[in-house]
């Protein structure tokens, strides 16, 4: 009969020390291996200074994490694994250059957080009142990215970003989502006394059920942005926010009920803009989006005519909204999410013959799609 190893039968604390001795090998294994890779990315900065090659590559940073993903044998979850590398990449990045972002603020707003989660913590935030601000900014030099909110999947689109991705002279590099649950803050430990609610309109809005049943009487009072709202309910015990846990610890409020969001599933999407004269051609990655913006002349079948390119050539569109032009005639322009990079030939072809059915043809941007 074969012999079976028999268990350690040594105090628990002399096994947990053994193990916590060989993971702090580990961690100084992991130290090493990070600065040899941190060194790496000095040496390809210096490299990417002799043609001007810009720091940050989102095609280059999504087929990183893809390999990383697929290579991985686990126990870790791969729905770890992207944020761990965006980390590393962003420590790494900023050894070559620190990044500036601008993010609808201030500090503590969705926006933030979705600056973090694409581009890491290793960044120069720049909280601003607006969005107008961000796209401001972003125009004027004052940052290298934006980062600005375009749909949620309870109130639809953000109607003042397409407006101004229409209008502004940015292009759009990445994408990323979050799950937004929404917590009524409070300065507080309790409900008594709330008068007023205070949040961004969209979040009034993704909790307008709750706050009937639970804050009949209450203000919806609406600012710009969460974290706003945050902030006055630290000066004010009668007003009370709506915002995210992380505004909750910035401004120092209790969190009187989490999760007060009608729909569970609540989230919004955003995008990043950088300078369209900054912008390097993209790589395909396999999970590509093209954004556009167009507009048709107004005659029977024009919309009918716009799209039938795509469906000959299969090329899938994952997105279509409509705005007015503002031109003062009736007319409309249509934001347009196509699946697939230029560099495929069916979606070159069916782009090639888009532009020909219309009017007006932007291109916002050709992006790897948000898959981690």
């Amino acid at each position: 009969m074969a012999d079976h190893p028999s268990p350690d039968q040594r105090p628990v604390e002399a096994q947990l020390g053994d193990l916590r001795t060989r993971i702090d090998a580990v961690d100084q294994q992991l130290l090493q291996l990070l600065n040899q890779r941190a060194q790496l990315a000095q040496a390809v900065g210096e490299v990417k200074k002799i043609d001007s090659s810009p720091v940050f590559r989102p095609d280059r940073e999504a087929q990183v994490i893809d390999k990383i993903k697929h290579l991985n044998p686990g126990p870790i979850h791969a729905d770890s694994i992207a944020p761990i590398w965006r980390e590393i990449m962003s420590a790494c990045r900023s050894l070559e250059a620190k990044l500036k972002v601008a993010f609808l603020g201030p500090i503590g707003t969705f926006s933030e957080q979705a600056a973090l989660d694409y581009f890491g913590s290793s960044i120069d935030s720049l909280p601003c009142p607006s969005i107008d601000e961000v796209f401001r900014a972003t125009v004027a030099g004052s940052a290298d990215f934006g980062v600005v909110p375009v749909e949620n999947s309870t109130e639809g689109v953000v109607a003042r970003s397409l407006d101004l991705l229409l209008q502004s002279p940015v292009s759009i590099i990445g994408e990323t989502s979050l799950l937004v649950s929404h917590n009524l803050l409070r300065k507080e430990p309790s409900r008594p006394g709330i008068t007023v609610v205070c949040a961004h309109p969209q979040a009034l809005a993704q909790c307008q059920g709750w706050l009937s049943q639970n804050l009949p009487d209450a203000e919806r009072r609406p600012v710009s942005s969460n974290a706003e709202g945050a902030r006055l309910a630290g000066q004010d015990a009668s007003i009370a926010a709506l915002a995210s846990l992380r505004a909750a610890s910035a401004y120092g409020l209790h969190v009187l009920q989490a999760g007060v969001q009608d729909d569970a599933h609540n989230r919004t999407r955003f995008v990043i803009v950088s300078l369209s004269e900054l912008i390097a051609p993209t790589a395909p990655t396999g999970h590509d989006c093209t954004s556009l913006i167009v507009s048709v002349d107004n005659r029977p079948g024009a919309v009918h005519d716009m799209l039938v390119p795509l469906k000959h050539h299969g090329v899938s569109m994952t997105r279509f909204e409509s705005r007015p032009a503002r031109s003062g005639q009736w007319e409309y322009v249509f934001y347009m999410d196509l699946a697939g990079h230029p560099a495929q030939d069916n979606v070159a072809a069916a782009m090639s013959e888009l532009r020909a059915q219309c009017s007006f043809f932007k291109v916002l941007g050709t992006y790897p799609l948000d898959v981690h």
